[in-house]
């Protein structure tokens, strides 16, 4: 039996240390998750919405503890780690508001006596889940599944095993039933066979593209449902007749929360030439005022990242953009303190192919591409492999409502910035993956679209040469 251990990226200091599961402290996990799939998704829909209305309780009462050990475990600022509890709230009553309706029956006239599609659990789904939103990620996943009738065996990301067993306790907290959601501390190595399991339904991960292709890869081979929200590299354009003050404050926000580390930040900001000069500079302005230092401070808006190797690779990132001709306007250095500190940074004339526009740059960097129009905009927002977030600013909204529609994105912010919302569809295309999270479309995600038709007693009528198959 192996251990994990949990780093304090704000000092360097370890945490804490947790043994792996056993293979039959696994057993016992999965055998329970299966028990509790059978008698979950037999409930009616409005008792597990309650349960969920119950969990969401639980954690606002908990939100101060939940928080500091988010902060403690991936240096998230203490302010955002709070409004990190709130949206889990959030997301866990707005899928219980949303379920009954969406999740019921639907009626369908083909001429047999009763005819209508239903919406059945799939059973245990495995979560495999990032670090760099503890909570929220694991909900945003989650939430639907759960009303949908499924439970989640959770997988978390090493550093924040903390936070994972928390969620696990939230669920005895909220008189939920064991098993409902069930963290297990295991090595990468033994997914694989978690994902083969019979008991195991589906799989659902939030990663890295990498991580991405190979659990569907692995589920795949066992013809198992998956979803994935995996990278992105979101464009941030700003066209000649945007609203510059907003856009560079929005672009900063955007770009530097959670200390850059989210797969919908804007990465690139993609500026016409003619109005490039003026917002670079009111966004450099806004770097400025960024306050680096530990996260536990509540005037912090820039903690560390949350690991050593993710900061050196940023770092690489970084110099390899400037060697290839990007101007570095500020930033571009590690911090000489302890723990895994970057100096929040703004590369400007980035070229093709280097990292800062080619790669996913997860950290506070942001990377400017100057373009002559809106076409060589919608054509470098485009040309990246992934397919996630997308941002437009522009004064002309029959234009953008033109354009959007030429973004290759699962979702597009139109003078705002990119961000998950309980009452929207969540998820990408191309390598940013497939499958949606929350609203509708997240509900029926993972479950069984069972058609049914009754006829009465003496059957159907005869097919009459039609087609049967």
């Amino acid at each position: 039996m192996g251990e994990v251990r949990t780093i304090d990226p704000t000092t360097g200091e370890e945490l804490a240390s947790y043994p792996t599961a056993t293979d039959e402290e696994l057993e016992t996990v999965l055998d329970r998750a299966a028990d509790t799939a059978r008698r979950w998704g037999q409930l009616p829909v409005e008792e597990r919405a309650e349960g969920l209305r119950r969990l969401a309780r639980a954690m606002r009462e908990r939100r101060e503890e939940l928080a500091q050990l988010a902060t403690a475990e991936m240096g998230k600022p203490i302010a955002e780690s709070r409004a990190e509890v709130d949206k889990c709230a959030w997301g866990l009553e707005h899928a219980a508001e949303l379920a009954p309706a969406a999740l019921a029956p639907e009626p369908v006239d083909t001429g047999a006596l009763e005819s209508y599609v239903r919406f059945d659990p799939l059973g245990v789904v495995l979560a495999i889940m990032p670090w760099n939103f503890p909570y929220w990620q694991v909900i945003r996943a989650g939430a639907s599944a759960m009303a949908a009738g499924n439970v989640l065996v959770l997988k978390h990301a090493d550093n924040v095993t903390g936070c994972s067993l928390a969620l696990g306790e939230l669920v005895a907290a909220a008189d939920l039933p064991p098993g409902l959601l069930a963290p297990i501390v295991v090595e990468v190595e033994r997914v694989a066979g978690i994902i083969a399991d019979p008991r195991v339904a589906a799989v659902t991960l939030t990663g890295s593209t990498r991580a991405g292709r190979a659990v569907a890869s692995q589920a795949g081979a066992v013809l198992k449902k998956s979803v994935l929200e995996l990278g992105g590299s979101d464009a941030f354009v700003v066209l000649e007749d945007a609203d510059l003050a907003a856009a560079a404050d929005w672009l900063v926000r955007s770009r530097f929360q959670n200390v850059g580390q989210s797969c919908i930040a804007a990465k690139r900001a993609v500026v016409v030439e003619s109005v490039a000069d003026e917002l670079v500079g009111r966004v450099v302005e806004g770097v400025g005022r960024l306050v680096v230092g530990d996260p536990r401070d509540e005037k912090t808006t820039v903690g560390p990242m949350a690991r050593r190797d993710l900061r050196d690779g940023l770092a690489r990132q970084v110099e390899e953009t400037k060697a290839a001709g990007a101007e570095l306007l500020v930033g571009g250095r590690v911090l000489d303190r302890p723990g895994w500190f970057y100096e929040p940074t703004v590369l400007d004339r980035v070229p093709p192919g280097s990292p800062g526009r080619a790669e996913e740059v997860f950290g506070p960097a942001l990377s400017v591409v100057r373009v002559p129009d809106a076409e060589a905009a919608l054509a470098v927002a485009n040309e990246t492999e992934y397919g996630l977030g997308s941002n437009l600013w522009t004064s002309d909204l029959e234009r953008a409502r033109t354009l959007v529609g030429r973004i290759q994105a699962g979702h597009t912010a139109v003078n705002g910035m990119t961000a998950s919302d309980p009452r929207l569809p969540f998820g990408g295309i191309k390598s940013s993956g497939y499958g949606r999270e929350l609203a509708l479309f997240g509900l029926r995600e993972l479950v069984n679209v069972h058609s049914v038709v009754v006829n009465g007693p003496a059957g159907p009528p005869p097919p009459g040469g039609a087609a049967t198959e």
